[in-house]
C-alpha cells in the first residue's frame, strides 16, 4: 500500500510540473499595455469576462489552452484579459476608468469594458472579444463563444 501511495504522489507531482511548463497567453495588465503600444505597436486581443460567465470559462480552458492559439496571439499580438466587473481603476491612453455602475448595480460593468464591449441597441453581455489593429483601432468585435479554429481563423485577418 505505501508503494502505491508513493508512486500515485511521485505522478501527481510529475503531473503538476508539467502543468507549470505548458506555454500560457503572455497576458498583460492595461497599463503594461499602455507602455508596449508606445514602444513596439502590435495588434491587440482584449478579453472581456466575469466569475459567473459559463462560456468565459469555456473559452479560458479550451481554447487559451490550445497551443496553437498561444503561439499566435503571443507572437502577434498584445493580450489583455480583464473582469468586466472590476472596481479597479484602470489608466490607459493618458485616462482615468472607473466602475462607475458598482456604485449603483450589483454587478456593475466597468466603464472600460462598456466602452469598448458594447453594441448599439444591446445590453451589455459576455463573452466579449475586441481585436484591434497596430493603431489601437477596433478590427472586429466577437460577443459568442468561439472555438480555437474560429478564433485562429479571425486572428489571421
Amino acid at each position: 500500500m505505501m508503494k502505491k501511495s508513493i508512486i500515485l504522489f511521485l505522478f501527481l507531482s510529475c503531473e503538476s510540473l508539467a502543468a507549470q511548463d505548458r506555454e500560457q497567453i503572455n497576458w498583460l495588465i492595461w497599463e503594461e499595455l499602455d507602455s508596449a503600444l508606445v514602444t513596439k505597436p502590435k495588434k491587440t486581443f482584449v478579453f472581456f469576462h466575469a466569475d459567473w460567465c459559463a462560456y468565459c470559462k469555456k473559452i479560458d480552458r479550451v481554447v487559451f489552452t490550445n497551443p496553437q492559439v498561444i503561439k499566435k496571439i503571443n507572437t502577434e499580438y498584445y493580450a489583455v484579459r480583464m473582469d468586466s466587473e472590476t472596481t479597479d481603476t484602470i489608466r490607459f491612453d493618458g485616462q482615468k476608468f472607473t466602475n462607475r455602475q458598482a456604485l449603483t448595480k450589483r454587478n456593475g460593468v466597468h466603464d472600460l469594458a462598456l466602452l469598448l464591449g458594447s453594441r448599439p441597441g444591446k445590453s451589455y453581455s459576455l463573452p466579449v472579444t475586441v481585436f484591434f489593429d497596430e493603431q489601437f483601432a477596433i478590427k472586429q468585435r466577437v460577443f459568442e463563444y468561439y472555438t480555437s479554429s474560429e478564433l485562429l481563423k479571425i486572428l489571421e485577418q
